[in-house]
């Protein structure tokens, strides 16, 4: 049981959280083991991702002066949060984990300024990451400049190849 003043560090930690992170997934975790979460909150740890159980009373307290408002309704059973800056690979995470142990329930949540339905959730986690995105956009940026350059030298190449036959034909 939290004291008067621990209720109030707990609704600032959330407010802050909840309008500092473009992401906030709501899931239900009922279910799961300690050693579940444990990896479910190790994995998150590695990609920036804050995996936090919540209060659900109190947290719809600290819902109420943050753009995350909408979602209040989603804090009811055993409510567990994860916060980031990219919602992409957060819905990967969990929607990974999801798939391999059952009791992870994916609620939905709030990315920019979009409530997210669980389907919702499920469709970003197919997106490509950002860093994903940025190599094949690369890649494709790359492609035609290798073909201009191979079309380029391919002349030059050919004489080259003619030049050097020549040559082993007078020795």
């Amino acid at each position: 049981m939290m004291n008067k003043d621990q209720k109030k560090k707990y609704i600032t930690e959330m407010q802050d959280f909840f309008n500092t992170n473009d992401s906030v997934l709501v899931t239900h975790y009922q279910g799961l083991t300690v050693k579940q979460l444990d990896e479910l909150r190790t994995e998150m740890r590695k990609h920036g991702i804050i995996f936090k159980i919540t209060n659900n009373r109190i947290t719809k307290l600290a819902l109420k002066d943050t753009k995350c408002k909408n979602i209040t309704d989603l804090f009811s059973g055993p409510t567990a949060v994860a916060l980031s800056k990219d919602a992409i690979t957060s819905s990967k995470v969990l929607s990974k984990f999801s798939k391999n142990n059952q009791s992870l329930k994916i609620l939905g949540g709030f990315m920019g300024k979009e409530v997210l339905k669980p389907e919702d959730v499920l469709k970003i986690a197919t997106l490509p990451t950002l860093d994903e995105a940025r190599a094949k956009i690369t890649t494709i940026l790359q492609s035609p400049a290798r073909k201009l350059i191979s079309i380029l030298l391919a002349p030059g190449l050919k004489i080259a190849i003619l030049a050097f036959k020549k040559s082993k034909q007078s020795t």
